[in-house]
């Protein structure tokens, strides 16, 4: 069976996107060398990325850009290369090269991916997904960046479950930029 895991930065104050709904800034520190270098090497791994519609929009407006290409080239050929899924009711294409547009409940297509043969799945930002597929136990691990940054409001990744979903600590590594990257496992 496939793993699926989460990817997201989070804010010391529990958000992954402000109250503009903006990831920008996460971006802080990743100048610092041994981040960047660790950026690189998570952006050079096999395997999908999941998206829901939202987080999509967001990235196919960018990575496949000129600008993308220069501002991060190593990251940005990755994204553009590798496999993606995303999960959208109201979508009706996906331009972005190498996309699988699904419209069905993200559960039970999601349980029909992990089944399937292939790479790794990986869930970026995407918190309305993560709220629907981590309740019913299809997220094997949940890996953050804890960002030295507080943004007084904003969206929790885990906005709308049900019960309260506790997890392990599966490792850590804390980097001199301030951020910290958490992995964690469902308890």
């Amino acid at each position: 069976m496939r793993k699926l895991i989460v990817f997201n930065h989070i804010s010391l104050d529990g958000c992954f996107v402000d109250t503009a709904a903006s990831m920008q800034w996460a971006h802080a520190g990743c100048d610092d060398p041994e981040f960047a270098a660790f950026t690189a090497e998570n952006a050079s791994s096999d395997g999908v990325l999941v998206f829901g519609r939202v987080t999509y929009q967001m990235m196919a407006s960018y990575w496949p850009t000129p600008a993308a290409l220069q501002q991060n080239p190593t990251v940005a050929a990755a994204m553009n290369r590798t496999p993606k899924v995303v999960f959208s009711r109201m979508l009706t294409r996906a331009a972005w090269n190498n996309t699988l547009l699904l419209h069905g409940d993200p559960v039970r297509e999601m349980r029909k991916l992990k089944a399937e043969p292939g790479p790794g799945l990986c869930i970026l930002g995407s918190g309305t997904l993560v709220a629907q597929l981590a309740p019913a136990g299809l997220i094997d691990e949940f890996q953050f960046v804890l960002d030295p940054v507080a943004l007084g409001g904003g969206r929790s990744l885990f906005a709308g479950i049900p019960a309260p979903l506790p997890f392990r600590l599966a490792r850590s590594r804390v980097f001199s930029n301030g951020k910290v990257f958490l992995s964690y496992t469902p308890a």
